[in-house]
C-alpha cells in the first residue's frame, strides 16, 4: 500500500456558507511524480478509500504496473472523502456539505500539491458523481472525465434507497450490518444470486448459502467502517446534483472542454443504465466529445469491480494514449 499522505485545506466555504478552518485531506500516491508525468485522480466509492493500487488495492487489477492505467506511466493520485472514517475523519455537521463541497476540497488538495491539469478523473458510483461535480466545477481540469456507473445527479431512486438506507441506520440494532445486507441488494442482481448460490444451504447452521453470504458482508464493513461516517457518505450520496446551481444541464456541459466517457452497466440495478443512455443521446447533440460504454455482466452494479477484463478493455484506447 502507498503511503498515507496528507494536506489541510484552510478556512474553506461550503455551499451553504459554513467556515471550516482546517478539513484535512488524506490521500495515497502511485505511480510516477506528480510533477513530472500525466496525472490521473481517483474517486473512490461510497465505503471505499485511496488505496487504489497494490496490495489489497480495491481496484489492483486496474491500476498498477503494467496494468491498464499503468503506473510505470501515470502518476495515480486517490483522495479519501473527508468524513469518511479514514484516519478518524469525521465531518459532525452533515447537512453542511454536498457532493460538489467535496469536489472543491479535491480541487483545493491538487492546488496544494500544484497540479494544475489531470488527463483523466475516474471514479464508479458516489465517485463517479464526484467526476461529473469536478467537470461542471472545472471545465478544463482534466483531459478526460470517466464516471463509472454514476450519475450527474441523485434520481428518485438513489433517493429512495438512501432515505431507507436513513431509516435503517437510524431504527435498527445493528444499523451497519442492517444498511450492508440491504444495499448489496441494490449491488448486485437476482440473476447474479442464482447463478453463485442457486438455493444451496449451509448444513452447519441451516441457512441458505445467500443468507450466510449477506451476514458476512454486513459484518465485514461493521467492523472496518464506522457507523457516523457510514451516515455522512449515505447523505452525500443523496446529494449529487450538478445543476444545483439552478444552470440548465445543456448550459453546464456546453463549458465543459474534457472528453467525456461515459461508463454503464446494463444490470445496474442502482444507477440504471437507461439514465446514462439519456444522458448520452441529449449531450450528444450539442457536445461532439462524448461516448457511451456498456458493461454487460449479470453482476449488477458490483460488475465494475468484477467484471476486470471489460473495463480493462473500455479504458485501454483511453489509457494507451500518450
Amino acid at each position: 500500500m502507498s503511503g498515507i499522505q496528507k494536506v489541510s485545506i484552510i478556512d474553506f466555504k461550503t455551499d451553504n456558507g459554513a467556515l471550516y478552518k482546517s478539513i484535512d485531506l488524506f490521500f495515497q500516491h502511485f505511480g510516477k511524480d506528480y510533477n513530472k508525468a500525466p496525472v490521473v485522480l481517483v474517486n473512490h466509492s461510497l465505503t471505499g478509500d485511496s488505496n487504489v493500487s497494490g496490495n489489497k488495492g480495491w481496484w489492483s487489477e486496474i491500476i498498477g504496473s503494467r496494468m491498464t492505467i499503468n503506473t510505470d506511466y501515470y502518476s495515480v493520485l486517490a483522495f479519501n472523502i473527508p468524513g469518511n472514517g479514514f484516519k478518524g475523519s469525521k465531518i459532525k455537521k452533515h447537512d453542511d456539505f454536498h457532493t460538489g463541497d467535496v469536489a472543491r476540497l479535491f480541487f483545493e488538495g491538487l492546488k496544494i500539491l500544484g497540479i494544475t491539469e489531470l488527463f483523466a478523473i475516474i471514479g464508479g458510483s458516489i465517485g463517479g458523481s464526484i467526476v461529473w461535480e469536478m467537470g461542471a466545477l472545472y471545465p478544463s481540469l482534466s483531459k478526460y472525465l470517466i464516471p463509472v456507473a454514476s450519475d450527474w445527479k441523485a434520481s428518485d431512486w438513489i433517493i429512495a434507497n438512501t432515505f431507507l438506507q436513513k431509516r435503517i441506520l437510524k431504527n435498527s440494532s445493528k444499523p451497519l450490518e442492517d444498511a450492508r445486507i440491504h444495499a448489496m441488494l441494490t449491488y448486485r442482481t437476482p440473476r447474479s444470486f442464482d447463478n453463485r448460490f442457486d438455493r444451496t444451504k449451509n448444513e452447519e447452521n441451516n441457512m441458505y448459502n445467500v443468507e450466510n453470504w449477506l451476514i458476512h458482508h454486513g459484518k465485514k464493513l461493521n467492523n472496518r467502517f464506522k457507523l457516523d461516517a457510514y451516515i455522512f457518505m449515505n447523505h452525500l450520496l443523496a446529494s449529487v446534483d450538478i445543476t444545483r446551481s439552478l444552470k440548465s444541464f445543456e448550459q453546464i456541459i456546453k463549458k465543459i472542454n474534457s472528453t467525456i466517457h461515459l461508463i454503464a452497466i446494463d444490470s445496474d440495478l442502482y444507477f440504471f443504465s437507461y439514465q446514462d443512455e439519456l444522458t448520452f443521446k441529449k449531450l450528444k447533440k450539442i457536445k461532439k466529445n462524448i461516448f457511451y460504454h456498456e458493461i454487460k455482466s449479470i453482476h449488477g452494479h458490483d460488475a465494475f469491480l468484477i467484471e476486470n477484463d471489460i473495463m480493462s478493455n473500455i479504458l485501454k484506447p483511453i489509457f494507451s494514449q500518450k
